[in-house]
Order: structure tokens, then sequence, then C-alpha cells
């Protein structure tokens, strides 16, 4: 499990509010990370471990983004 999947499970598993869940944003280390391995991917390409990886960040991303799109539309309807 890489260290974002780890972030959002333990950002989650505190419990959330729509505001919390609106303005959540990774680590630092998990941005740069995620940034790294976007850019190797485009420079030199990815070990398939690394693949996997960026993959993965991807999907969480997406699914973050959908989440908070969620909390600010719950908290305009408030």
């Amino acid at each position: 499990m890489t260290k974002a999947y780890e972030e959002i499970i333990e950002f989650m598993a505190a419990g959330t509010t729509s505001e919390r869940m609106a303005a959540f944003k990774p680590s630092a280390n998990a941005r740069k990370r995620f940034a790294w391995l976007l850019a190797k991917e485009k420079e030199d390409g990815l070990l398939p471990e690394e693949k996997r990886e960026l993959d993965s960040a991807m999907q969480l991303e997406h699914l973050m983004r959908l989440a908070k799109a969620r909390a600010r539309q719950l908290l305009r309807n408030e």
C-alpha cells in the first residue's frame, strides 16, 4: 500500500465532514512522489511497479476529486 493510500485511509477512518473533505490535500511528500512519477513516465518511462503506483495514484486522485465535488455540492445545499 502506498503512502497516498495510507493518508486517505487515515483521513476517512478518522471521520470527516463535508468541509474537511472539500479542503483535503495530500501531503507534500505524496504530491512530490506523484509529480516525480508523472515526470519520469514522460522522460524515461516507468518500471512496472512504478507504473502500478502511478495508476493507483491516478485512481485515488479521481476518487478524491469526485468526493470533494460531492462535498462542495452538499455544502452549497445546506
